[in-house]
């Protein structure tokens, strides 16, 4: 573990079945967002990975479309995806259906009976809708929940008699205390390198507590998927390089925007040592009373590693009407964290692909294309529902011309991130245009896979698109108890769902594939 080195912020929640350091960050950073300053134009280049395509109009002047734009996207064609849109931003069937995900099913964490109902729900839904749908068995991990508590019991002016109440929750994958709790020194560190500079001796039989903060300020300058990719590093591998260095037990601040003393959960690569998230003011708290002299926690998590479960990915096919052999995916992630109800993680982004499909069977509009909706399991605790798509469906990614996901919330989109060859993002231009009415035209190239869950069709050469939405507060509730229904605007989530099925028919109906 003290060989790992940080160079770039991994933002995914997924973890590959090689648990060793280098291949957890390498998955990592092919799921990183990269999330830069989005620009005014339609079409820009990232600032840190590459540079700007050369402009394809003199600034302020009328684009012109190039003949390969033309032959693809004809005037049928572009009524259609307009006919799409207006028909998505008057349609509340993904509210509905995230309703339901939410209230009625509430947290899906893998291997859970929620997940188990959500899975049945959905390809009920999709086969009402006429699809073709099929349940893709994945063997999951089933992590549960237990007793969380912990206090402060020694520290520096402490009334006689009296401890302080820290606010925390478990990570996925922690282990447990005994029952009974452990009581230990906490050593802070704000770093790799403060924890490696300490030693072994200084760390062994200890609490380590990693303080990395979140920048706020770049969240509300629109970088938030920067900043979380900053500070989760410790979420994820902090606790196993603790655990390395004899820790009995590792602690990171939330990684989140809000302080409202709520933890945020999330995955950590096992370490076999209790592993926990406390609340931005109990960081504080306790970085201060560091300051001042020793201090002792007492700690109590009691979660429990069940057996793998049986779960599936939900996969539902609109068949092409001339090349049914050639696939666009559509896709979120159906499993959830259990401190909330999932909706903006990632409730929302099973339901705008779902309503895909739901508006082209209203509008009885065919892609020439088999538009291939996906509800993936399993994003949240290891990625094994993306693994067993990959295993199963690998033969197919020649024939993938395209694979969306939606997994960054679902306020107002703003376009889309997306790793594929530069002229067929140019390529692409005439779909984008027919979002301009509500701004969702940024294109933002990456150098990493826009979703983790389509990381292996990306890596394969697959065009890859995440929908890239307005984050500045999506780190408030992420991960958290406060991820519920409310968080949804209607008319954003309608958004959403119009830019999903826009570019969805768009790559499913165009006239020739995307160049690889």
């Amino acid at each position: 573990m003290n060989e790992c080195r940080f160079h770039s912020p991994p933002l995914s929640d997924t973890l590959a079945s090689d648990m060793t350091c280098p291949n957890f960050v390498s998955k990592l950073l092919s799921s990183t967002l990269c999330v830069s300053c989005l620009l005014a134009f339609s079409i820009s280049g990232s600032a840190q990975k590459q540079k700007p395509a050369p402009a394809t109009t003199p600034f302020g002047g009328v684009p012109q479309k190039s003949q390969a734009q033309q032959e693809n996207f004809p005037a049928e064609l572009l009524e259609q995806l307009s006919v799409i849109k207006a028909a998505a931003l008057s349609d509340d069937y993904a509210y509905h259906e995230v309703a339901h995900l939410t209230e009625n099913i509430g947290p899906r964490p893998s291997g859970s009976l929620q997940a188990a109902a959500a899975v049945e729900y959905v390809a009920a839904e999709l086969r009402q809708l006429g699809l073709d749908v099929h349940l893709e068995e994945v063997k999951v991990p089933h992590w549960v929940r237990g007793e969380e508590t912990a206090e402060l019991v020694e520290y520096a002016g402490q009334a006689a008699g009296t401890s302080q109440k820290i606010v925390l929750t478990a990570l996925g994958g922690s282990a447990a205390t005994p029952a009974e709790g452990t009581t230990a020194d906490v050593v802070v560190v704000n770093n790799f390198d403060e924890l490696n500079a300490l030693g072994r001796d200084k760390v062994a039989g200890k609490i380590v507590f990693f303080n990395e903060v979140f920048d706020k300020q770049k969240a509300a300058a629109g970088l938030a998927f920067v900043s979380y990719g900053e500070a989760v590093r410790y979420r994820a591998a902090g606790p196993k390089a603790a655990a390395d260095m004899g820790a009995v037990a590792a602690l990171v601040r939330s990684v989140g925007s809000a302080d409202f003393r709520l933890p945020h959960t999330g995955f950590a690569i096992p370490a076999g040592i209790p592993a926990g998230a406390v609340t931005s003011e109990d960081a504080d708290l306790i970085a201060h009373l560091s300051t001042q002299g020793k201090v002792r926690m007492h700690l109590t998590l009691t979660p429990q590693k069940l057996p793998d479960a049986t779960s599936y990915n939900v996969i539902a096919d609109l068949k092409g009407s001339e090349h049914p052999e050639q696939l666009v995916v559509v896709s979120g992630h159906l499993d959830s964290w259990d401190l909330g109800t999932g909706a903006i993680d990632d409730g929302a982004g099973v339901v705008v692909a779902m309503e895909a499909a739901e508006i082209l069977q209203k509008l009885h509009l065919r892609p020439r294309r088999t538009l291939r909706v996906i509800a993936w399991m399993d994003e949240e605790n290891g990625g094994s529902g993306s693994q067993a798509y990959t295993k199963d469906y690998s033969g197919e990614f020649i024939h993938t011309v395209a694979a969306i996901e939606s997994d960054s919330g679902a306020a107002h989109p703003l376009g889309f991130d997306v790793k594929m060859n530069p002229h067929a993002v140019e390529l692409l231009r005439p779909a984008m245009e027919i979002l301009q009415s509500f701004g969702a035209t940024a294109v933002q190239p990456s150098s990493y896979p826009p979703g983790a869950d389509i990381s292996a069709m990306s890596e394969a050469g697959v065009p890859a698109l995440g929908i890239l939405q307005d984050g500045r507060t999506y780190f408030n509730y992420h991960h958290t108890a406060a991820d519920t229904l409310d968080k949804i605007v209607p008319s954003e989530l309608r958004e959403n769902a119009a830019v999903m099925a826009v570019m969805g028919y768009a790559l499913a109906s165009m006239k020739d594939p995307l160049p690889r």
